[in-house]
């Protein structure tokens, strides 16, 4: 699947989160069907060579790979990418010069300043053409926009030239606002409109991560018109089927 050419025709795609770093994990998510995977080394305690396995095995699946990024690091970006990630997953982006410094990062010269190395996306310098023309066509930069701050200026975030798509994170978009996990305050109600408001402005497809493996709350946001949409993480579905069919073993006896 060609994820970037699916953003940007605003097709619905739906995919999840990794947290656990396990390269066994990460291939029975892919072979789950998902469009595609996030590796989050934001919040978990995922090494980078962590990471390049578990890249490998979602692509021996043909399932897009996205790491989501500490921070907004020029080198993390570089060292991800050239593990063979698809695409990057920016958190906390609060200005059009940041959005654009994750673009430069992620792209050569003459488009960016991605500094050139010759490792596992690159074939260990065997095929580093290949990879210059794959990666103007395929990668993936996600922004992520996860505090009013960001929200103030969504406009000016997803006007900027290479930037895929953007991600809402209603965890911290909430605490940006004093109320963590009050997604039905009408303050983020509000700003999660003036996000995808200005997402639709910008011609970018609209994210947002459905935390916990809920289908009616996937549902309301399919119907929102998002439509790159994070369905769960590996933690919270083991968590909730294994409580579910505990619970429910407990109840025939």
């Amino acid at each position: 699947m060609n994820l970037k050419q699916a953003l940007s025709d605003n097709k619905l795609t739906i995919g999840s989160w990794l947290t656990l770093g396990h390269s066994a994990i990460a291939e029975i998510m892919a072979r789950a069907g998902f469009d595609w995977l996030v590796i989050d080394m934001e919040h978990s305690v995922i090494e980078l060579s962590e990471a390049q396995e578990m890249i490998q095995a979602i692509d021996g699946e043909g399932i897009p790979t996205i790491v989501r990024l500490t921070s907004n690091d020029t080198n993390l970006i570089k060292r991800v990418m050239d593990a063979g990630a698809h695409g990057i997953m920016v958190p906390n982006i609060n200005s059009r010069e940041e959005a654009q410094r994750a673009v430069a990062a992620t792209y050569y010269p003459p488009r960016g300043k991605r500094g050139v190395g010759l490792a596992r996306a690159q074939g260990y310098g065997a095929s580093f053409q290949d990879y210059r023309k794959w990666l103007d066509n395929n990668a993936v930069v996600i922004v992520m926009i996860e505090h009013i701050d960001g929200v103030n200026v969504a406009d000016e975030i997803l006007a900027v030239d290479g930037v895929d798509g953007y991600m809402i994170g209603p965890y911290d978009l909430s605490s940006s606002l004093g109320v963590p996990g009050d997604f039905e305050d009408p303050r983020i109600v509000e700003a999660i409109k003036h996000i995808r408001e200005a997402g639709e402005k910008a011609g970018k497809p609209g994210g947002i991560h459905v935390v916990d493996p809920d289908l009616e709350a996937i549902e309301k946001r399919i119907d929102e018109g998002f439509t790159f949409i994070g369905y769960a993480m590996d933690v919270r579905i083991l968590d909730a089927i294994s409580r579910d069919h505990l619970n429910k073993i407990k109840g025939l006896l």
